[in-house]
């Protein structure tokens, strides 16, 4: 597979294709950390978190904020399946940090709600941290 230089990289939510695309550079937010994704890759099947998915084609770096779902690496190829993926840049980090104070007016008190607000509070960080970068 030496002289590849080129991904391709689709991602889908279950409306619709987000983007279907060349790239040259993948970064996804696994549930556990970043991972970089470049041509030539091994074949993997990870678990996404709730971040930022960077996209590198040529000089241009799209921005993403997607929440949790599968990524998935075969041969050139990079599957990421999410339940949302928005563009960075379409994010307010007021509207975010909303959804933060509102995850942590939850109540909770089994661990089934526990874990509902913890989830509401992870997503709405993340959302905040790539309002931020973009």
């Amino acid at each position: 597979m030496s002289g590849v230089r080129v991904l391709t990289c689709i991602v889908v939510t279950p409306e619709m294709t987000v983007r279907e695309s060349p790239a040259q550079f993948v970064v996804v937010p696994l549930y556990d950390g970043e991972l970089g994704i470049a041509p030539g890759h091994s074949a993997m099947i990870g678990r996404l978190g709730y971040g930022e998915m960077r996209i590198t084609e040529g000089d241009r770096t799209d921005r993403y904020y997607v929440d949790g779902g599968f990524v998935q690496v075969s041969g050139n190829i990079v599957s990421v399946l999410t339940n949302r993926a928005v563009p960075a840049k379409q994010i307010d980090p007021r509207v975010a940090a909303e959804q933060l104070e509102a995850a942590r007016q939850k109540k909770a008190n089994s661990p089934e709600l526990l874990e509902i607000r913890a989830r509401a509070e992870q997503q709405a960080r993340a959302q905040m941290r790539v309002a931020a970068r973009a």
